[in-house]
């Protein structure tokens, strides 16, 4: 491959990793794109592809170890505590019989009234009382 392959290379490796970067906006590929920016730079100096190739990898693997972890510290999403997670664990009195294949039942758990199926699907009667095992988005999956 001559000089000119070369830069091509490099410089379409920058471009790839850069919108491939602007896609996800989760600090996917930066990193290699900083080793393809290292290994470009490498190729202008005269080194060999081995060398360039070399210089790919330990500049991505290096900085991919120096700033995942920061990164990941400052991008983690926080997560917004609600009183729902409260009701795990909690007794609920069931409202509505509970039938997972007919799509129905309600519990009251805390003075609140959830939508609620049964984790093991069995069809639990109105007037019982169940157990909070978790929550699955707006519904409470209990037991017996």
């Amino acid at each position: 491959m001559g000089n000119t392959g070369v830069y091509i290379l490099w410089a379409a490796a920058i471009v790839i990793f850069a919108v491939l970067e602007g896609i996800t906006i989760q600090l996917v590929s930066v990193w290699f794109l900083i080793g393809a920016v290292g290994a470009l730079i490498a190729a202008l100096c005269g080194a060999n592809f081995i060398t360039q190739a070399v210089i790919f990898v330990l500049v991505s693997v290096i900085t991919l170890v120096a700033t995942r972890p920061l990164v990941k510290k400052y991008i983690q999403p926080k997560i917004q505590a609600t009183n729902a997670d409260r009701c795990i664990g909690a007794q609920a009195l069931v409202t509505q019989k509970i039938d997972n294949t007919a799509e129905t039942g309600q519990v009251k758990v805390k003075g609140s009234v959830w939508t609620a199926r049964t984790a093991d699907e069995s069809v639990i009667e109105c007037g019982e009382r169940v157990t909070v095992e978790k929550i699955e988005g707006v519904k409470l999956i209990v037991h017996k």
